[in-house]
């Protein structure tokens, strides 16, 4: 069994309220010096068997189709 983890962000051209609502709260909260904060979602994908070739083109049709939307984020694999 391998694990791999898919980290989504939203593009870099694409606004992030949430992002600047945490910039906004570091202020407030003594977090002095933060001046741009990006949030994103970290997915963690068992697969059977190997972290192979296979496996791999399997885990990214799934972040196409399921866990990022393409058209506002980008994604990364990487194997844990």
């Amino acid at each position: 069994m391998a694990r791999v983890v898919v980290d989504v962000m939203l593009k870099p051209e694409i606004l992030d309220p949430q992002g600047q609502a945490i910039v906004g709260a570091c202020g407030r909260l003594g977090f002095d010096g933060v001046t741009q904060v990006r949030q994103g979602k970290r997915f963690e994908v068992e697969i059977d068997g190997e972290a192979d070739d296979a496996g791999l083109a399997a885990v990214r049709r799934l972040a196409e189709t399921l866990l990022a939307n393409p058209v506002i984020e980008d994604f990364e694999l990487r194997v844990e």
